[in-house]
């Protein structure tokens, strides 16, 4: 049984006391997107195997969300987190390298793409 630590208040509680709330880190669209970019996010989510960031509830306990950094093949937890955190702690980063050395955070890739793409922009200017 999946067994998650609420940041929050501390209590390690089984799957049956919490409640899923799906992928966490999603860039949020509303007014103003377009028709894909809102169908993309109500819908389309990533089912990766392996390294996966949910959302958590402790339903029967102080009842906040949280966030989970977990394998979805062993059901191994790295650790948990407070929902305001935009991105894993260092700590659970360190702990899933641990188990996972050629494993790449999807927020640094990206952040390497753009920081690549300004560069590439400037040097046109230049």
């Amino acid at each position: 049984m999946l067994t998650l630590t609420c940041p929050y208040c501390g209590i390690a509680a089984e799957e049956t006391e919490l409640q899923p709330g799906g992928e966490a880190h999603l860039k949020r669209f509303g007014p103003g997107s377009t028709d894909a970019e809102f169908e993309a996010y109500l819908f389309a989510r990533k089912n990766p195997k392996g390294v996966h960031f949910e959302r958590w509830r402790h339903a029967y306990g102080c009842g906040k969300w949280f966030l989970a950094a977990r394998d979805t093949v062993t059901l191994q937890v790295f650790g948990t987190y407070r929902a305001q955190t935009p991105h894993p702690t260092p700590e659970i980063v360190a702990a899933v390298r641990a188990h996972r050395p050629d494993w790449q955070p999807d927020w640094l890739a990206e952040s390497a793409a753009q920081t690549s793409a300004d560069t590439s922009a400037e040097s046109l200017k230049a």
